[in-house]
């Protein structure tokens, strides 16, 4: 049963790897990638419930048992992201699939972006540092491919900056990797987290973990999110989506899997760094999304604001705020994917990316109004949409640490991205049409479906919340405990 948890790293390579030989056959591409990411979802719901049943999932490659070989570990955190990225990731690949861009899907754009998901998951998944510096690796490189396909300039300008970032920040890590395997003879994250406990996180290894700090804080956006807004802002639709749902919050699950189970004995000094460093990202991220009339930048500074926004809940260092975290990433993953799917969307119809420079868009796609309108109240964490719940939880987090201007910080910010949102709303699509009906671009209903996906799924996640709840709760209490993640990683069979 514990082989399942290879899955859904080992799928998308097979897929991406096999895809490079059906070049000429897009249509092979398109529906061959959408089906192995839905494989993948459904095997990983499929194993996230049989975690919440029987406990931590493990497996050893080859039959090394840990710390000696490679290991997988599937707990409910774990396994709730890769059951939302391998979904949203999924309709990401339907929305490319639809809007039929013949050019990239020449230079293989879905074995990149199969490959990215790969990496993802396996980041996830992985009970190692070491691998996990690999999967974020195997990630970068397909990202970097995605970056730049296409060979436009202004892709190529931001990509060297990303591609400089990213390498910079993969030095670091193998530092740190480096420091901790000479400090503690052992990379595997549960024997780790044993040494560090009977050594009592001492000066050295504080240090180590202010590094490890700084190199997820470079993948997050997390105060370090200068390279973040161009980046994102110069990729087609579909991959803009996927980066946006997914890559930064890698950065997070690494920095909220390190934080709870290796350095959490000296909270007075790493977590308060995370909270100032949460508090930076919030004010920084909230200036940009009002500063911008460029829609593709609102939406970027609204992925730095939910990066500081999770991580006021890690900071907070209590269940109720690590549970709002887990559920305010799982409801951020899918929105930011719809957000960068309308914005494309409504770039794609109007050719137009400043909001001050088309109204009535309602008129002629009603559909797509009001799915914006429902994405921006989730967005917003306007009652009783997904937004509210994750936003809820982190706020009474903050607020039992006593953490009181983080949390004034965090809901203040909340009105920031809302402003941000139902200004596009209000400038783009109402008024009057600047577009005729006989003059409107056509939008095929194999774009809208996604959407209307996506829109379901936030919607469900804050009507549906109870559904969830299980899941969220058992992922904190391994979170909380790590001698729950030890003994499932460590001893179980």
């Amino acid at each position: 049963m514990n082989n399942i948890l290879v899955f859904p790293m080992v799928i998308p390579i097979i897929a991406g790897v096999s895809l490079l030989f059906f070049r000429s056959y897009p249509s092979i591409q398109r529906w061959s990638s959408f089906i192995s990411l839905l494989v993948v979802f459904f095997i990983s719901i499929g194993s996230l419930e049989a975690i919440r049943r029987n406990g931590i999932m493990r497996l050893d490659f080859g039959g090394w048992a840990p710390p000696y070989g490679i290991t997988f570990v599937g707990d409910s955190f774990a396994m709730l992201l890769v059951s939302t990225a391998s979904l949203v990731s999924a309709l990401c690949v339907l929305y490319a699939a639809f809007a039929g861009d013949k050019k990239r899907e020449g230079a293989f754009q879905y074995p990149f972006m199969l490959l990215l998901v790969a990496g993802v998951n396996g980041a996830f998944l992985t009970g190692d540092l070491f691998n996990l510096f690999v999967c974020f690796e195997i990630m970068l490189l397909a990202s970097y491919g995605l970056m730049t396909l296409g060979g436009e300039k202004k892709q190529l300008t931001e990509g060297i900056k990303y591609v400089l970032i990213n390498i910079l920040s993969s030095w670091f890590f193998l530092l740190g990797i480096a420091y901790i395997y000479g400090t503690l003879g052992t990379l595997n994250l549960a024997q780790l987290s044993q040494r560090i406990a009977e050594a009592g996180q001492p000066p050295m290894l504080t240090t180590i973990s202010i590094l490890f700090l700084v190199v997820f804080s470079l993948k997050a956006g997390l105060v370090l999110y200068f390279w973040l807004p161009g980046s994102y802002s110069v990729l087609p639709t579909a991959i803009s989506a996927l980066f946006a749902a997914l890559l930064t919050k890698v950065g997070v699950y690494a920095l909220i899997r390190t934080f709870t189970l290796l350095f959490y004995h000296e909270p007075g000094i790493t977590h308060t760094i995370i909270g100032w460093m949460a508090l930076i990202t919030l004010v920084g991220g909230s200036i940009g999304v009002i500063a911008f009339v460029d829609i593709r930048k609102v939406a970027a500074y609204n992925v730095v604001v939910a990066i500081g926004f999770i991580l006021v809940g890690l900071a907070a260092n209590n269940e109720i705020g690590i549970q709002g975290s887990i559920y305010y990433l799982v409801h951020d993953i899918v929105i930011k994917a719809l957000i960068f799917l309308l914005i494309g969307t409504i770039i794609y119809l109007t050719g137009i990316y400043r909001l001050d420079r088309m109204s009535g868009l309602i008129t002629n796609y009603p559909l797509l109004g009001w799915i914006f309108l429902l994405a921006a109240l989730s967005l917003g964490g306007v009652p009783p949409f997904s937004g509210f719940v994750g936003k809820l939880m982190v706020g009474q987090g903050s607020i039992t640490a006593g953490q009181y201007f983080l949390a004034f910080a965090a809901f203040a910010s909340s009105l920031f991205v809302l402003y941000s949102v139902i200004r596009i709303f209000l400038n783009m699509f109402w008024g009057q049409p600047m577009v005729g009906k006989l003059k409107q671009v056509h939008l095929p209903f194999g774009m809208m479906v996604p959407l209307i996906f996506l829109a379901v799924i936030t919607t469900a996640l804050g009507f549906g919340m109870n559904a969830l709840t299980p899941y969220v709760a058992d992922a904190s209490n391994v979170l909380m405990n790590p001698e729950i993640y030890i003994e499932g990683a460590l001893e179980n069979e």
